[in-house]
């Protein structure tokens, strides 16, 4: 099982979405499939991202609900680093 790291930049993408009970939902199965070292389920689009992002990958909740993490091997850890729609995470 891996050990989760949350960065401040998520913590606070988080607050946007605790009283949106459907995202929180899907988003802590996605986290529990992480941490448990699970291959996620091909409905979550998970995938690796290139650019300034490279080395993270990013899997959809909903619809334009990103989650954007980081493995960390030596650490037996991963760090989950935003939470939001495309705009908001990517810049776009």
């Amino acid at each position: 099982m891996l050990k989760p790291k949350n960065t401040k930049q998520f913590k606070k993408d988080l607050k946007k979405y605790e009283h949106n009970k459907l995202i929180l939902k899907e988003l802590y199965l996605v986290i529990a499939y992480l941490l448990n070292e699970q291959v996620l389920p091909n409905q979550y689009r998970d995938h690796a991202l290139l650019g300034n992002w490279q080395g993270r990958r990013e899997c959809h909740i909903k619809n334009d609900t990103l989650l954007i993490y980081k493995l960390l091997p030596e650490e037996r850890a991963i760090r989950f680093e935003r939470i939001g729609s495309h705009s908001e995470v990517l810049n776009m």
